[in-house]
């Protein structure tokens, strides 16, 4: 190539200007096709050459294009030229200009429509170059021009046939339109139905078969992103794709061929560019989105009719060899294509893998999947199948939950390579069990994160569940423990849990004990049952106190124990002291408080994981971009430990997929019944018995005045809780309602403001029954003294009468003395003294009998007073019988 260099003096803006006037003004053809040839040189390798050349050299070269169409080699030199004009310059050693010249250049190309219908026009060209750079121009257009493009195209008649006719082209123009078209059709929903009527379908399998389906090049991966922004969020062409061509030529791409199942780093992202092709076809819309709702579902049912769930499993399940990335992708597809389809629940319920006579169901190999990977990732996907599969599946459930039958104790220790021959339930039991063995409790957690899913909603499993019992932990315990118990157990092990090398276990502080915490809630939710054998255990209470108030703990941890302890007030229906619900708030108001309980609600719904941003991501698709760097995803999903370098910031993948849209709901619905129960339990006391806690008994050496006055601060106190509670919700009530003022249809007005006055008044009566509470207590007083006055005043009469009964007996005594000594005399006669002593006895007891008659008249009146106020102690909640221990124990009858 011959090239004119530029001379020192000469500036470069007037060598473009002299080979610009050369092509223009050239009185010989073969000059001006050198000046050609020279500015496309120097405009390839300058940026100083690709500014000067903007303004002046567009209008030169499209001239050319327009009006020497018969001279092929100033046409390819003009199309070649401007491909370098539009392409940047990237040289390390260049300064960092302000404007970048490509940019510029193609805002001036594709300023005008007859520029684009001009380059168009080029297509139907015989020479080869000049299709071939012609779509180079449209490709450097669209990185700085998709707008304007896609706006020029549709304006110009048959402009999207001339590209579409290039995909029948020799391989190296179809390749290249096939990359035009993959950027045209990106969010372009006119194009993507014209593409779709000029024959796309059948153009892009044909293209994909010719180049060996999965086990072809990057030009299968074009085809499947150009297949995929025709589809995307487009019902009207997956329904004509359904009825025409047919779903099979996608399922084809997800057979494996061959015997070594070699899976290069093409291949992966192919298979994952196929499996995104599937989640866009079974996605579903919004719930106000009927219409793609309806067209998701029928997809569902054409696929798996065309068997697409044999390859799915295939890819995500059986085939342990492929990457780690495919089979996420192909599990997390499953999951998707039974969600809300019964008849596709059924379907993979029904389906058994491997050979005979190694055959198992595939729900056994999931479940196999999520207690064994390393991939964290790969457990999410595993955990998204069991959660679709059980969701608004109680017949499903059921089925699940029957085989929840531990395995002899001798199998208790086993390892997990020996669940081979075990039932669903048994292999799930043996993974909530085995962390005795080996100190490690993820394999728990994610055993607890399927048992929430065959709990959920289904009151017929938790009571299923309640009756499992495990072996006994320890041989000084006789009887089997209960699972639910095993589980708080593990809860409680998992805040203090080292690893083996003796270092804090960095995966437990981040999921293990949400994940047992998920489970409990789902669990307890609508189940009194659960709630008493929770409760049965006076430990689990006070751990549970102790992680509310935990500050090492993370804020999740600290929320979802609060509304573990909030449905034991709101479903319990235990009468026994300590254990109701009334026990349970005094418990939580003495320990944690009540501002700060309900403020752990607050901190939780208030973090990442509960906000609707997290919620409301999406999928990105698979390009080119990412699709380079799958390699490095790969590996980094294998590694577990990458899970354990995450900042706060970041979210585990875990967590992500634990808090879904539905467990935020269902909490967020517990949160506000929660509440009003709490109101209700201060609101409405116990009617028959009084629960008084155990702070509040009478301590040993404490005087009455010292005991009323410590009752009297814990009234006072619960009175200022109650106050703050309604507050606060009075409060929130209020703003609400001031902020919706002008919109009453998004706060509700009235209603807050009749929700605030209800608020109130409850205030006004709890304030008006501590009043009437304070002054029952200063009664109570009085008459406890003057009780103890009178009790005295008995025990003194009882003593008296005693002392009188003695000293008759005494002279009884001394008069039978005398007695004898007159008989022993002999000489003079004797009165009979039996007489006597039978008159004396009578008299005496003629006496004794006036007095206890008269004392049992005074005690008989003392006793009905002493009975009207127990009756009225019992009424005010106070215990008697503790009042009246160790009275007259100093004194003996």
């Amino acid at each position: 190539m011959w090239r004119c260099r530029v001379g020192p003096i000469q500036s470069l803006k007037s060598y473009v200007e002299r080979l610009l006037d050369r092509i223009n003004n050239g009185a010989k053809a073969e000059d001006r096709r050198m000046a050609m040839v020279e500015l496309q040189s120097v405009v390839a390798e300058n940026h100083s050459a690709q500014l000067a050349f903007g303004a002046m050299g567009m209008p030169v070269l499209l001239s050319v294009l327009k009006d020497e169409r018969d001279d092929v080699e100033m046409i390819r030199g003009a199309l070649e030229t401007l491909v370098s004009s539009l392409t940047p310059l990237n040289h390390a050693k260049m300064a960092k200009i302000e404007v970048e010249p490509s940019k510029l250049n193609a805002d001036l190309l594709s300023r005008e429509v007859d520029n684009i219908s001009l380059l168009l026009s080029l297509l139907a060209e015989d020479d080869f170059y000049v299709r071939y750079y012609t779509l180079q121009v449209l490709t450097a257009l669209l990185t700085n021009s998709l707008n304007r493009l896609q706006e020029s195209i549709l304006t110009i008649p048959r402009g999207i046939t001339r590209l579409m006719d290039m995909l029948m082209d020799r391989e190296v123009i179809r390749n290249e339109a096939l990359l035009l078209l993959t950027y045209l059709t990106r969010e372009a929903e006119e194009i993507q139905k014209i593409v779709v009527f000029e024959g796309a379908f059948e153009k892009i399998f044909t293209i994909m078969k010719e180049e060996g389906g999965s086990d072809g090049g990057v030009v299968v991966q074009d085809c499947l992103q150009l297949l995929n922004n025709i589809l995307r969020n487009n019902t009207s062409n997956q329904t004509l794709l359904r009825e025409t061509v047919g779903f099979d030529p996608i399922i084809s791409l997800l057979r494996l061929r061959g015997v070594s199942y070699s899976f290069t780093q093409q291949k992966t992202i192919n298979l994952l560019s196929t499996l995104e092709t599937v989640n866009l076809l079974i996605a579903s819309g919004p719930q106000a989105e009927t219409g793609k709702d309806t067209n998701s579902m029928t997809n569902k049912t054409v696929l798996v009719q065309r068997k697409v769930l044999d390859y799915l499993l295939m890819l995500g399940v059986e085939s342990q060899w492929a990457p780690v990335t495919v089979r996420c992708a192909a599990l997390h597809c499953i999951g998707d294509i039974i969600a809300r389809h019964p008849k596709n629940i059924d379907e993979l319920a029904s389906k058994v893998l491997g050979e005979e006579p190694q055959v198992e169901p595939a729900l056994n190999s999931i479940l196999r999947i999520i207690l064994r990977t390393s991939s964290m990732q790969e457990f999410v996907d595993a955990d998204y199948v069991f959660k679709n599969f059980c969701e608004n599946n109680p017949d499903g459930q059921r089925l699940l939950a029957s085989t929840l039958t531990p395995q002899p104790q001798s199998m208790a220790h086993a390892p997990l390579e020996d669940d081979v021959n075990m039932s669903f339930g048994s292999m799930l039991l043996h993974g909530l069990s085995m962390s005795e063995s080996d100190g490690d409790l993820e394999i728990c957690a994610r055993a607890a994160s399927v048992l929430s899913h065959m709990l959920k909603d289904n009151t017929q499993c938790k009571e299923k569940a309640l009756k499992v019992e495990l072996g006994a932990t320890m041989q000084s315990m006789g009887t089997p423990e209960p699972l639910m118990h095993r589980m708080v157990k593990y809860l409680a092990v998992s805040s203090s849990m080292d690893s083996k090398d003796g270092k804090s276990n960095g995966k437990a502080d981040l999921y293990i004990q949400e994940m047992i915490l998920k489970l409990l809630i789902v669990w307890l939710v609508d189940c009194p049952s659960a709630v008493d054998c929770f409760l049965d255990a006076r430990p689990h209470l006070t751990y549970l106190l102790e992680l509310l108030t935990n500050q090492s703990a993370t804020v999740c941890t600290r929320g979802l124990a609060a509304v573990l302890l909030g449905e034991c007030v709101l479903y319990n229906k235990c009468i026994e002291n300590g254990k109701d619900s009334y026990g349970i708030v005094d418990a939580i108001s003495q320990k944690a408080g009540l501002t700060s309980f309900f403020l752990k609600f607050d901190e939780m719904q208030k973090n990442f994981l509960f906000s609707s941003k997290k919620l409301s991501e999406q999928h990105k698709p698979l390009t080119r971009s990412n699709g380079a760097s799958m390699e490095d995803v790969d590996n980094e999903q294998d590694d577990a430990s990458v899970t354990d370098k995450r900042t706060d910031n970041e979210v585990h993948p875990i967590l992500a997929s634990l808090f879904d849209a539905g467990f935020v709901a269902m909490v967020g619905s517990l949160e506000i019944n929660i509440r009003e129960r709490f109101v209700e339990v201060y609101s409405n006391p116990k009617a028959k018995v009084a629960v008084v806690p155990a702070e509040l008994d009478q301590r040993s050496g404490e005087s009455d005045g010292d005991y009323i006055k410590r009752l009297k601060t814990f009234v006072e106190k619960q009175c200022s809780e109650i106050q703050d509670l309604l507050g606060r919700n009075a409060s929130l009530a209020e703003g609400m309602a001031m902020s919706g003022t002008g919109s009453e249809q998004k706060t509700g007005g009235p209603s807050e403001r009749v929700q605030v006055e209800t608020y109130r008044r409850e205030l006004r009566e709890a304030t008006q029954r501590l009043e009437m509470l304070k002054n029952e207590n200063a009664k109570l007083g009085n008459d406890v003294s003057m009780y103890q006055n009178l009790a005295s005043k008995m025990e003194s009469e009882l003593k008296s009468l005693s002392d009188a009964y003695c000293s008759l007996e005494q002279a009884n005594s001394q008069f039978e003395k005398e007695v004898k000594s007159l008989r022993s005399g002999g000489a003079s006669p004797y009165p009979d003294i039996e007489a006597i002593k039978e008159e004396a006895r009578e008299e005496a007891q003629k006496d004794s009998e006036a007095e206890l008659n008269d004392l049992l008249v005074c005690l008989g009146q003392e006793q009905s007073k002493v009975e009207r106020l127990t009756a009225r102690l019992l009424e005010l909640g106070e215990d008697v019988d503790q009042l009246l221990e160790g009275v007259g124990d100093d004194t003996g009858l």
